[in-house]
């Protein structure tokens, strides 16, 4: 793809992509990403829409659950803390004025 004398073509070592630097200009001239083999097919759109809403419905069903199980957890720790409240007795608060 170089055409000048002036242009150098270098592949990227992390990704992969094609380069074209313009030396005169000291900046790249061109960018070509590499070819992944991971990239979905239109074809399988449909199939990935799916899964994702399979995810997404999963993970509200979760969080649906922990709040449910929140709201018990919590009215169980107060009813305890009621009970060991009703068995404490009532004394004067001590304050730093009255330590003296």
């Amino acid at each position: 793809m170089a055409k000048l004398t002036s242009e150098l073509e270098l592949e990227c070592p992390c990704c992969g992509a094609t380069l074209v630097v313009d030396t005169n200009l000291g900046r790249i001239v061109s960018h070509r990403e590499a070819d992944r083999g991971d990239k979905p097919e239109l074809t399988d759109a449909h199939r990935i829409l799916q899964a994702a809403e399979a995810k997404r419905e999963a993970l509200f069903e979760q969080s649906f659950a922990a709040e449910q199980g929140k709201e018990d957890a919590l009215s169980r720790r107060f009813e305890e803390a009621l009970k060991q409240a009703h068995k404490e007795p009532v004394t004067k608060p001590t304050r730093d004025f009255d330590l003296d």
